[in-house]
């Protein structure tokens, strides 16, 4: 698979998952808007985005064929936990702009920096520790 269409399936990947995440937290948003709702909702979200972006990752980017439930757990376990460090990267990125600047457009923009860093770097986490005999689609 080529460069650029690995970056084009990550970003549309991305997005789709984004979407199930916020489709999940309306649809549970759906039942109350109270304090506990909106946190069912940001987790099932979250859940629901991470298990779809598992997914397409596994299939369309690593084209990882294993199966079984020890292999889905050890590498969705990887996967989530890699998750977590770009998380950091994220928010800490967008925390620091809103910190320096205190207005919406730059805590925004350090949003938007500190996901398409994060979103590398979770690229890299992945092909090197969740998914290692994969490389760029193909069998390393």
């Amino acid at each position: 698979m080529s460069l650029g269409t690995l970056v084009l399936r990550y970003a549309a990947f991305a997005v789709i998952a984004t979407l199930a995440n916020l489709a999940t937290q309306r649809a549970v948003l759906g039942f109350g808007q109270s304090a506990w709702f909106f946190m069912a909702a940001v987790g099932a979200g979250t859940l629901v985005g991470l298990v779809v972006k598992y997914i397409l990752d596994k299939r369309w980017i690593f084209f990882d064929q294993e199966t079984g439930l020890k292999n889905h757990g050890r590498k969705f376990t990887l996967y989530t936990v890699m998750g977590l460090v770009t998380t950091a990267i994220f928010w800490g990125t967008e925390t620091l702009f809103w910190v320096i600047w205190q207005t919406t457009a730059m805590r925004e923009l350090g949003a938007v920096i500190g996901l398409s860093i994060g979103y590398v770097v979770k690229y890299q986490l992945d092909r090197r520790f969740v998914f290692p005999d994969r490389l760029l689609g193909r069998a390393a």
